[in-house]
């Protein structure tokens, strides 16, 4: 009854309730243009093709199905990721950028952003230019002449940076991460249909299988639940200070390190990597070439291997926790801020001992959520080992960005309710 009141709580702020239906709007949009297939292209080959194919099966299920429709957002916000994950890794690079990024404001954070939108563009078109040329040569699609070819590059680019703007848009709203909800609509979206499957090709063989995706759905729920809400709490003191008649300061309070700082990106940017160099090897056997195609295979035999895969996702996963936290936490900037409000860590002296301090408790518990974001990531990986089964495999990654998607809006949707109540004193 508590959890019905506050679902109905939300509903009577009108700030908030119009703000959810416009980014329920928006999701049902990108929807819509996941069923518009690009102009000239005959879909009836592509069922059968994607369902042969793991890989081509786990890129459509982060296109939420507009890869196997071919429609104008086919690539998703996939495009938009590289380019962010390069941004990102150029802030590491070049000290230029990671000021703009961390310290030149909201200012900085918009030009930021437009470095990143204009970076898209041109991985969309090499994306959207491999992806077609390899269904041709498939003789999935039939041949495109160049203009034809041209034509539907551009529309995929387009269709690509309509959906970045709508994430921008949801963003805005500050009712969850726009990127994250547009590849979570589409993970909800096929649903349906693979409960339908399932409810038609069921048979009584399957039971035991049912009942170890149903243990590892419950195991993996509550291992993000437990990684997302952990955090340490480093105490803060602040001195007293006389100004006038009045005493400020004398208090304590505490500072709180998220174990998973980085959220669900890491996921996101790990699937980003490890899908890259399978469309490269399925490209690369498209060459003339003998020796290019010998590569092409090894390529997509090595990482055909659960093992290896499993491995490679683990190591991308616990890499991009630290490398996410690093580029997003900045302990130098939060050891000012306390300092500049007279506060300090008990123990600690302010300045470069408080930023080392800080460096060190979050390296500690970066470690923790790391590994335990990577085990979590990998767990199907492991049940598939002794199961057989590669269904557990797309579910379990599926899951992870599912679960991690809806904590973190129902944390800002509660956060947008607290300054509501705030609001009215």
């Amino acid at each position: 009854m508590n959890m019905l009141r506050k679902l109905l709580d939300i509903f009577t702020i009108k700030d908030l309730r119009n703000r959810i239906f416009f980014v329920l709007a928006l999701l049902v949009v990108s929807r819509l243009a996941a069923t518009i297939p690009v102009p000239g292209i005959d879909v009836s080959k592509l069922k059968d093709f994607f369902e042969g194919s793991q890989f081509f099966g786990l890129l459509n299920i982060f296109s939420g199905g507009a890869l196997s429709n071919l429609s104008i957002v086919m690539l998703g916000v996939g495009p938009y990721i590289t380019a962010l994950i390069v941004m990102q890794l150029l802030t590491m690079i070049f000290p230029s950028i990671k000021e703009l990024y961390q310290n030149s404001g909201e200012q900085g954070r918009q030009k930021f952003n437009q470095y990143t939108r204009l970076l898209t563009v041109p991985f969309a078109a090499l994306q959207g230019y491999g992806l077609l040329a390899l269904l041709q040569n498939q003789n999935v699609i039939p041949h495109l002449e160049k203009f034809a070819l041209s034509t539907n590059i551009i529309v995929i680019i387009a269709g690509t940076v309509f959906l970045t703007w709508l994430g921008e848009l949801i963003t805005e709203k500050k009712i969850g991460n726009g990127v994250s909800l547009l590849i979570f609509a589409g993970i909800i979206a096929a649903l349906p249909t693979q409960i339908k499957q399932l409810y038609l090709n069921f048979d009584p063989s399957m039971i035991p299988m049912i009942i170890v995706f149903l243990v590892v759905l419950v195991i993996v729920i509550a291992g993000v639940v437990f990684i997302s809400e952990s955090q340490r709490n480093v105490p803060i003191s602040y001195a007293k200070r006389i100004r006038g008649s009045r005493v400020y300061g004398g208090t304590s309070t505490y500072l709180p390190l998220k174990v998973n700082q980085a959220g669900v990106i890491p996921i996101i940017f790990a699937i980003s990597i490890l899908l890259f160099p399978q469309m490269l090897a399925n490209f690369m056997q498209l060459s003339s070439s003998q020796w290019v195609q010998g590569v092409a295979r090894w390529m997509n035999e090595f990482l055909q291997q659960g093992f290896i895969y499993g491995a490679m996702y683990f190591f991308l996963v616990v890499v991009f926790t630290y490398f996410y936290t690093a580029v997003t936490f900045d302990t130098k900037q939060i050891a000012d801020n306390v300092q500049k409000q007279g506060g300090f860590v008990p123990g600690i002296r302010p300045g470069s001992p408080t930023v080392d301090f800080l460096n060190r408790v979050m390296n500690r518990i970066t470690l923790a959520g790391a590994l335990s974001l990577g085990l979590i990531a990998v767990l199907p990986y492991i049940v598939q080992y002794f199961t057989g089964t590669a269904t557990l495999t797309i579910g379990g990654t599926a899951l992870l960005i599912v679960v991690s998607v809806v904590l973190d809006t129902m944390k800002q949707i509660k956060s947008q309710m607290l300054m509501h109540e705030y609001e009215k004193f």
